[in-house]
């Protein structure tokens, strides 16, 4: 299990993927904030830091949120969908991400 201490040598792999959704398209044109899913050791100023240096822009703020696991079944076996953290990183007014552009 990696820790905190293993992002410090590489920032960026705080960043797992963009999420691609209605909702965080919204966000998008209304705020300039995008949502990004995240390692779960990542704390807010590490996400910055892999936004900053990844996408060349300016954060001006990172909101952090615990999406909870989610049981589910299939007929009579239960089960459960992993939880995972979610990001949502607010960019300074100019600023944008073009992987988020194309839809």
């Amino acid at each position: 299990m990696s820790t905190s201490n293993d992002l410090r040598g590489d920032v960026r792999r705080a960043i797992v993927s963009p999420v691609v959704s209605e909702k965080s398209y919204l966000l998008v044109q209304a705020h300039n904030q995008y949502t990004f899913r995240v390692l779960d050791e990542a704390h807010k100023v590490e996400i910055r830091q892999a936004v900053e240096e990844l996408f060349d822009v300016t954060v001006t703020d990172v909101r952090v949120i615990k999406v909870q696991p989610k049981p589910k079944r299939r007929g009579r076996s239960m089960g459960t969908r992993p939880g995972w953290k979610k990001a949502i990183v607010e960019l300074a007014p100019g600023d944008s991400i073009d992987i988020f552009e194309g839809a």
